[in-house]
């Protein structure tokens, strides 16, 4: 069965579901900045838009465009700004 989710007083809304091979989610993030924990490892990747994303242990910004990805380790803190409406799947380890 599906969960729904709303962060951030619905700027940032998902949907997770069970893939064949892990838990996922699916969702949109609003313009703005946020900033995000993670309990698992998770590869999170654009679907369409972009996110500007502060990975744990860097200090510089880096852009993922739809088709791109990431990973944040489990129990890390990451920090992303959207510019423009932004869909991403994230799956989690």
């Amino acid at each position: 069965m599906f969960h729904i989710n709303q962060y951030f007083d619905g700027k940032v809304a998902s949907i997770a579901f069970q893939t064949a091979t892990l838990p996922a989610s699916v969702g949109v993030m609003a313009a703005g900045e946020f900033e995000f924990g993670t309990t698992q490892k998770e590869t999170m990747t654009v679907i369409s838009g972009a996110l500007t994303v502060m990975l744990p242990g860097t200090e510089d910004w880096t852009t993922y465009k739809a088709g791109e990805h990431f990973n944040v380790n489990a129990n890390e803190t990451f920090r992303v700004k959207v510019a423009t409406e932004t869909a991403y799947l994230c799956t989690y380890e």
